[in-house]
């Protein structure tokens, strides 16, 4: 287009910084077209926000934040879809108190008034600082603003009610709130329901979403077919699977064949389970062969424990945790001469198991814990605590 002397507009820019931020090999293009613009180009206000806002959010995807800083830092004109791609940006690369101050800031300082976007953007950072108590927050302004009626606010709030624990209210958005329910909307709410251990009433969702005649998507699939393994509805779970490949040509993605692969081997069928792995037309992945690894241990199949680990070190070489699983599964079967080769190939590799840790929030304030950690001020009261309650667990 250059050389046949045609010069590209804002909309013609706005699409290649779009596609330059997908992959990450693209960044490099991307910064050729903001020194374009820079360069180049003679916007006005309105062009110039569009597109500042896809800069920002090029280099945000390009994990790049403190250059998507600097162009947000330097408009000269900031509405709200470019405070909220600032904020989407922070939230994208972990900084989720610096979305939440951005957000404050917007509407304290700037004067700019959220939409619908902004507040899904933000509910996942509301969420994880502030926890249920961060999801009523943004649920109030969304009805103070009248986005409550949104689907997809709507789908955000069932999906942050149902993972903080409040599944009535997950259902309270879902049944009144969310007036136009696509198949995310009926995804989430089965997946919540699956969540909680409501195996009957995520089943019945599925059934009636599709007497609805809303075609399922990935996410419904997934959640149901979870469902089914953790409540013992083998058939059941067969049958969503076979639909949703044959009957609505949804593609089998890795997520949906973890969830067949659990289903068959919790229900004691290994065999098939192996089976339906080698028929897979996807190449099973670390959730495939976890799943399958998970359900042997509940059925103490020793046999494809070890196949499953060693198909886990060769999908994941640096995963040090599934070399020092295989060689406690050894260890306790006295294969003593293989025991010995796996810390001698960790060692090869420089891999080293870093120890699990835990941490609860009390008061605002942090409480971490590794395996056999005494270095907590009130360590002695907590293992009293744990003795009780392992005592109560092996109560008859």
């Amino acid at each position: 287009m250059l050389t046949e002397g045609l010069n590209p507009n804002e909309f013609t820019l706005s699409s290649l910084i779009t596609l330059c931020g997908s992959k990450l090999g693209l960044f490099d293009y991307g910064r050729e077209l903001h020194c374009y613009i820079v360069r180049k180009m003679n916007l006005d206000v309105d062009s110039c926000v569009r597109l500042d806002c896809c800069l920002i959010d090029m280099y945000s995807r390009c994990s790049k934040v403190s250059l998507a800083r600097q162009v947000f830092d330097q408009m000269r004109f900031r509405n709200v879809h470019a405070w909220t791609a600032m904020i989407s940006g922070c939230l994208q690369n972990g900084d989720v108190e610096e979305s939440v101050h951005l957000f404050c800031k917007m509407r304290r300082t700037s004067g700019v008034e959220p939409n619908e976007v902004t507040l899904v953007t933000l509910l996942p950072a509301c969420s994880l600082i502030a926890g249920l108590l961060g999801v009523k927050q943004i649920h109030g302004l969304s009805v103070k603003k009248g986005f409550v009626n949104h689907t997809l606010l709507c789908n955000s709030l069932i999906d942050m009610y149902s993972k903080n624990g409040l599944l009535t209210s997950a259902r309270k958005v879902f049944d009144h709130d969310c007036r136009s329910k696509d198949a995310i909307s009926w995804g989430c709410m089965i997946l919540g329901c699956g969540v909680h251990g409501e195996g009957q009433v995520a089943v019945a969702l599925w059934d009636k979403m599709l007497a609805n005649e809303v075609k399922p998507v990935a996410i419904s699939v997934v959640g149901v077919l979870s469902v089914c393994s953790k409540s013992g509805l083998v058939e059941k779970g067969l049958d969503v699977y076979d639909k949703a490949i044959n009957v609505y040509g949804l593609e089998p993605t890795v997520e949906m064949c973890s969830c067949v692969v659990d289903l068959l081997a919790r229900s004691r069928q290994l065999n098939e389970a192996l089976s339906f792995i080698k028929a897979m037309a996807l190449e099973p992945g670390p959730s495939v062969w976890g799943a399958l690894v998970s359900a042997s241990v509940v059925n103490t199949d020793y046999e494809t424990r070890v196949l499953g680990y060693k198909s886990l070190i060769e999908i994941e070489p640096e995963n040090p945790s599934n070399y020092v699983s295989l060689s406690n599964l050894l260890a306790t079967s006295r294969k003593w001469d293989y025991v010995a080769d796996v810390p001698r190939t960790m060692k090869e590799r420089k891999l080293r198991k870093l120890p699990g840790c835990s941490w609860i929030t009390i008061n605002s304030k942090t409480h971490s814990f590794v395996a056999a950690d005494k270095a907590h001020s009130a360590s002695h009261k907590i293992y009293e605590i744990l003795n009780e309650l392992i005592l109560v667990m092996k109560r008859p």
